[in-house]
């Protein structure tokens, strides 16, 4: 059935906005009439050519995306409301329903409606959910399906909500302890900035109308400050050619995406942080899909995707290659030096007490903790050295102004 997007005025003349589904535009206008509503625009969203129960997988539910942005706690909320819906026994057809009556955000009312509208005709939830794969992960899905297949959808969901939940709360701790390093960078390198381009040029003009001798300091500021006069707009192009290049090196070319990944895991003070995010990462992912039932080969299948890193990736490939010829997942990690000797640990505790998933929550929570004490330690270190990086710089500023000026004391004495 097809869904339509819709604006209409009331009896005082207020506009509103929605979202319905009906057979055709006329349906369409006479269900918002049915609302005491009249009509002013009926725009169609659901794409052509989806298939029905018959044959073949649906198609593209939404492939280009207007109205609001859909964040990922928008996902979290709806994912939490319908677990409850479906805990208190309500269908999932009802349940979708109910949903697109209280979102309020225009473009996931048009998602969800078109989802409800795909598991009317016969469509499975988790095929529905995989025709949007910006919204709906590929761990999300693969849960989802899992649940529909042993029969407890509200209690997968409910864990999938509480693990988007964990993982949107740890990404905002780091980016809140940032952000402030990243303000006094930018504040700082713009008073530089201003300081050697507008300020120093008139300061030492009286020292080149004199036409004497200049100390070795203040000839370097001035001539960096002539520089940057003139080529201002050069020294920006060339930094942001440097940066578009080398993100394109490092995210586009397969070599420079594997030495990216290796740096990330190999360089001083970087390196720990980021095996322990992946350590976090591994054990939450991992803890959620063996709690909803997927097999564990296909967990190491999803998990390598989620870590984001060639390197890791290629460990996962080989561990589930293990896996199916009958070793154990411990062993296969204490062999790797990506992995912690904790987390491999708790492997093996949990595979020889049948309680992986709780070994690799446990591990997942002290390894957030940990990642959350170390990027607040890390911040607290940046802080006095852009501090004092800046203090040497404005230092040399000031004593490559100062130097000349007391020659020239020096000489009217």
């Amino acid at each position: 059935m097809p869904v339509y997007e819709y604006t209409a005025l009331d009896a005082v003349g207020k506009k509103h906005k929605g979202v319905l589904d009906a057979d055709s535009v006329s349906v369409a206008r006479q269900k918002i009439r049915q609302l005491g509503k009249y009509p002013v625009e009926i725009k169609e969203t659901t794409p052509k050519g989806r298939k029905g129960r018959q044959g073949t997988a649906v198609s593209s539910l939404f492939t280009f995306q207007t109205g609001p942005r859909i964040k990922q706690q928008d996902i979290h909320v709806l994912t939490r409301q319908l677990a409850t819906l479906l805990g208190a026994g309500i269908p999932l057809v009802p349940a979708l329903t109910g949903l697109v009556e209280q979102t309020s955000n225009k473009s996931l009312q048009t998602i969800i409606t078109q989802i409800k509208d795909a598991v009317n005709e016969g469509n499975s939830l988790s095929e529905t959910l995989s025709e949007h794969p910006r919204l709906f992960s590929k761990v999300y899905i693969n849960m989802v399906h899992a649940g529909e297949a042993s029969g407890s959808l509200d209690v997968v969901l409910e864990r999938l909500a509480e693990f988007g939940e964990r993982q949107q709360a740890l990404r905002s701790r780091i980016s809140a302890a940032l952000i402030y390093p990243i303000f006094m960078a930018v504040v700082g390198i713009g008073v530089l900035f201003t300081l050697i381009t507008f300020i120093v040029p008139s300061i030492t003009k009286v020292f080149t109308d004199r036409k004497q001798a200049l100390p070795l300091p203040t000839t370097m500021l001035m001539q960096v400050s002539t520089f940057l006069q003139q080529w201002w707009w050069l020294v920006l192009l060339v930094l942001l050619l440097a940066i578009i290049g080398l993100r394109i090196f490092f995210t586009q070319n397969s070599q420079g995406k594997r030495l990216w990944d290796k740096m990330k895991l190999t360089l001083p003070v970087i390196s720990d942080l980021n095996i322990k995010i992946a350590a976090a990462s591994m054990g939450r992912t991992m803890s959620s899909l063996l709690q909803a039932g997927v097999p564990l080969v296909t967990s190491l299948e999803i998990v390598k995707n989620i870590l984001n890193n060639v390197l890791l990736a290629e460990v996962m490939d080989q561990a589930g290659e293990e896996l199916q010829k009958g070793k154990s997942l411990s062993g296969f990690l204490r062999g790797s030096k990506w992995f912690t000797p904790m987390l491999v640990q708790m492997i093996a505790v949990g595979e020889q007490s049948g309680s992986l998933d709780k070994m690799l929550a446990k591990a997942a929570d002290s390894y957030e903790k940990e990642v959350e004490s170390k990027v607040l330690a890390m911040t607290s270190m940046i802080e006095p050295i852009m501090i004092l990086v800046m203090g040497l710089a404005v230092g040399f500023i000031v004593m490559s102004i100062l130097l000349p000026i007391f020659e020239m004391n020096q000489l009217v004495k």
